[in-house]
């Protein structure tokens, strides 16, 4: 199979962006709020100024945080990690999983310890894990206290339900003694009672105070390895929470939708809230949450960053939407393109279109495309046409053409427009 359906959702609404890139779609509809009224943010301003929607120039300054040999904030590029969705009590399914989210590019995971029989797992899956891991807890911070025993990369504390005010200090002092950094991740469906009431609700405000009051918990202890979240279900709510926390602090920002949903809805709202949150130089790391595997929330993060100009790690493949000039199957082509290209991690950008009209011409700045007739299609580089070939053979030449400039982009060799 080749990429589901999120991947196409994805790319249909960054086409808003690429447009708002050439002028032809108005900045009041990425930077509007609720009530209609133009907000003239950090992103539009810089646009104003130099011409250039690039969000990397907007990227607010952070303290430096190391999860594990990973870095977060302080100007390191922008993380991506996500979540486990295994029984972390079954160690080899869950490390199975843990290899598949880092091939598809996941920096950091996520695990959940609901018990003490997760935190005995723990011990095996960090000592046999290759990349950072960070503990999830809930109710208890005697758990948070047995993963730090287990050399735990980083922990995850939600303020709304880890205990009492001594109880988080006590977590504290003992991530400092293991250097190990903490994540207040406050969630608006788990607030406490007092804000809620103070707010009349899971305001913006009462996330805010929420992550302001265990901050300064974790501060009064001398401990500032720290991160911070503020997830609500809403992309407006989650963009005001975090501009607002912005003026406080200067902690690294771990970003995402929670709740976000299915595959289709959950990839549509994530990549407005995050690319509002990313346009505005808010955020350090981000996790895509998807009712799907988490390799796809890895996938589906990295187009996002990289559609944006900010982290280019995987390829860029453009096809078209098809009309009636198409007269192949051209949807089960792309699967099997994407199917076997699906390991290639270079930067690269690979059309494959239906027909002659959005082949070469319209796709003349893909580094290698293809284009498809009735009985054979053709190969392009750089909008040149490099051969045709009979349609039985030309999926597999194509493929073999694409790894090969992929190869050659990687040694760093021009294919400015060769034949």
């Amino acid at each position: 199979m080749g990429q589901p359906c999120a991947v196409v959702v994805l790319r249909k609404w960054l086409e808003a962006y690429e447009r708002l890139k050439v002028g032809r779609l108005s900045l009041h509809h990425l930077t509007s709020t609720g009530s209609g009224k133009k907000t003239r943010t950090r992103m539009t301003q810089a646009i104003e100024k130099t011409g250039d929607p690039s969000c990397s120039t907007v990227r607010r300054k952070t303290q430096l945080v190391m999860v594990g040999n990973i870095a977060v904030g302080g100007g390191a590029p922008i993380v991506v990690q996500s979540m486990t969705k295994t029984d972390t009590r079954d160690t080899n399914v869950t490390l199975s999983q843990i290899e598949r989210m880092k091939n598809a590019g996941c920096e950091i995971v996520r695990i959940a310890i609901p018990d003490r029989d997760a935190v005995k797992a723990l011990r095996e899956i960090r000592r046999r894990s290759s990349i950072p891991l960070i503990a999830d807890i809930h109710f208890d911070h005697r758990l948070a206290l047995a993963c730090l025993d287990e050399g735990i990369d980083g922990l995850r504390i939600n303020p709304g339900n880890i205990g009492s005010m001594a109880d988080v200090r006590e977590v504290a002092l003992a991530a400092k003694e293991n250097s190990a950094p903490i994540r207040i991740g406050v969630n608006s469906g788990s607030l406490e009672e007092d804000l809620l009431q103070k707010h009349n609700g899971a305001t913006p405000e009462a996330m805010v105070e929420s992550a302001l009051r265990h901050i300064r918990i974790l501060e009064d202890v001398g401990f500032d390895q720290i991160k911070v979240s503020l997830k609500a279900s809403d992309v407006f709510r989650t963009l005001q929470a975090y501009r607002i926390l912005a003026k406080e602090v200067d902690y690294p920002f771990h970003a995402g939708i929670t709740e976000a949903g299915s595959i289709v809805s959950g990839t549509v709202k994530s990549t407005v809230g995050l690319t509002l949150l990313l346009c505005e130089g808010l955020v350090d790391t981000i996790r895509v949450s998807l009712t799907a595997p988490p390799e796809e929330e890895v996938r589906v993060a990295y187009l996002i960053l990289s559609n944006l100009g900010l982290r280019k790690r995987l390829p860029n493949i453009i096809s078209c939407p098809i009309c009636g000039r198409c007269e192949v199957d051209l949807l089960s082509i792309l699967s099997e393109i994407e199917s076997r290209l699906a390991s290639l991690k270079n930067p690269i950008d690979i059309a494959v279109m239906g027909c002659m009209v959005n082949g070469p011409g319209e796709a003349k700045e893909a580094d290698i495309g293809v284009a498809f007739g009735r009985k054979a299609g053709v190969i392009f580089k750089k909008g040149k046409l490099l051969r045709k070939v009979k349609m039985k053979e030309i999926i597999s030449e194509f493929v073999e053409e694409v790894l090969s400039v992929a190869g050659r982009m990687e040694k760093g060799e021009s294919l400015s427009r060769e034949a």
